[in-house]
């Protein structure tokens, strides 16, 4: 089968094609014929050789996100899925067979859900990893209808999400945005949109004199600037657990704060939030954003293109094309 990879870590140039052996579904397992994967910013770490010591190769895998048909189901697989069905999936390339970058991938059975209905394979390969990522950091700030949070990098997918699962959660919601992006950020449905920056903390307290009770930061900009932002006793959802190295967790507590590092990996499996997320896409409460789409040898044309920077939505590598019947 076809795989997009690396044998040589280094930039999106690293990335080329590979004819590797197909695999098929184990026990307890699943395998997908893959439409679509996503390409996200930490696909990097993988193509660069940061974590490729933790990874099964070469060649090196990368994708976290795919979707696609459902074609074998393994022995003992519990699942309520028939082969078939349009699926969608969070994979993992640390696991042998299941870099989202391939034509199949294997995977644990209660990782796969069906893909959201009236949807692209593209559209429904951005909401596995970005959904569940933007829904665990919610639910670690455990927020009651009627407070108010605070989206930092709301434009991005994850922030994105964030907004509307808030909203959808009864939360008022402060979203920071760009002049070019605050349309967006708009109509996923922030209730106050604040100018992004080095000023975005002054922001968020004017809209919020006290403080806000929770805080995403989905831009990686780091606990030790935006704790000011969240009120005494509030929390700090932090991306990459990049917060928890912005500020000592001394100074967090004098100020109060308590912060929770968002583990993407701890959603793997997390078959009921997953399908959630399905059914809020469905019902319109969740839009899935492609920012483009790219052949499998043009990968490294998508990865230059994130790296750039200003990307909205997901790119997406394109394994197969839209098939009527499906």
């Amino acid at each position: 089968m076809k795989a997009v990879g690396v044998s040589r870590f280094g930039g999106p140039e690293a990335l080329e094609i590979f004819e590797i052996p197909e695999p098929h579904a184990g026990l307890g397992q699943v395998r997908i014929r893959v439409h679509a994967a996503t390409v996200n910013p930490g696909d990097r770490y993988l193509r660069n050789g940061a974590i490729a010591h933790l990874a099964p190769g070469p060649p090196y895998i990368p994708g976290m996100e795919t979707a696609g048909v459902l074609d074998e189901i393994g022995p003992e697989s519990v699942t309520g899925l028939r082969v078939g069905d349009r699926v969608t999936a969070m994979t993992m390339p640390l696991m042998e067979h299941a870099g989202g970058y391939a034509e199949y991938v294997v995977l644990p059975a209660s990782w796969v859900v069906r893909a959201p209905a009236g949807f692209t394979y593209a559209q429904a390969a951005t909401l596995p990893m970005n959904g569940l990522t933007a829904r665990q950091a919610l639910d670690l700030l455990a927020l009651t209808p009627g407070q108010t949070l605070a989206v930092i990098g709301a434009a991005g997918v994850v922030g994105g999400y964030a907004v509307q699962l808030a909203k959808a959660d009864g939360l008022t919601v402060i979203a920071d945005a760009s002049p070019a992006d605050r349309e967006l950020v708009h109509a996923l449905g922030a209730d106050t949109v604040i100018p992004r920056g080095d000023a975005v903390t002054d922001h968020i307290l004017r809209a919020a004199p006290g403080g806000v009770h929770g805080l995403l930061d989905a831009a990686v900009l780091g606990s030790a600037t935006l704790a000011p932002a969240v009120r005494p006793g509030g929390g700090i959802a932090a991306l990459l657990g990049e917060g928890a190295k912005a500020m000592p967790p001394g100074e967090l507590g004098r100020r109060s704060v308590r912060l929770h590092p968002v583990n993407v990996p701890d959603s793997l499996g997390d078959h009921v939030r997953l399908d959630r997320l399905r059914t809020q896409a469905q019902d319109g409460a969740l839009t899935l954003r492609v920012a483009g789409t790219f052949p499998p040898e043009q990968a490294s044309d998508a990865h230059r293109l994130l790296e750039a920077g200003g990307v909205r939505g997901r790119l997406v590598l394109r394994f197969r094309e839209e098939d009527a019947d499906e």
